[in-house]
């Protein structure tokens, strides 16, 4: 359930970061491309399209966020996850030799 969550939300990205870049706030982008007056679709509607579909994607996107972190994916039955299970049961380091003290030898200052 938790790739699929993932995966969602990547797809859910990459079309997001699409539809924003082929806006433009200033008149130009996609809405520029139909200017002329034999279309089917006019300069307005297609900018009411691409800010609804912006908006429809990022309440998605949110939602499946919120989603992903209900159905995380390492979640044990007692609520602790896989890798605190793993940080718990690994043994504890233990400390190299002391290095011997080197012998200084008296007088060679």
């Amino acid at each position: 359930m938790g790739a699929l969550v993932t995966v969602l939300i990547l797809i859910t990205c990459v079309i997001l970061v699409i539809v924003v870049l082929i806006q433009n706030p200033k008149g130009g982008g996609l809405s520029a491309e139909f200017s002329s007056s034999n279309q089917y679709m006019g300069v307005r509607k297609t900018a009411d399209f691409l800010e609804k579909t912006t908006w429809t994607l990022a309440i998605a996107l949110l939602s499946l966020s919120l989603l992903s972190n209900l159905a995380k994916p390492g979640e044990a039955e007692t609520g602790e996850s896989v890798m605190q299970e793993q940080i718990d049961n690994a043994p504890l380091p233990v400390a190299p030799p002391a290095a011997p003290n080197p012998i200084i030898p008296q007088g060679t200052e």
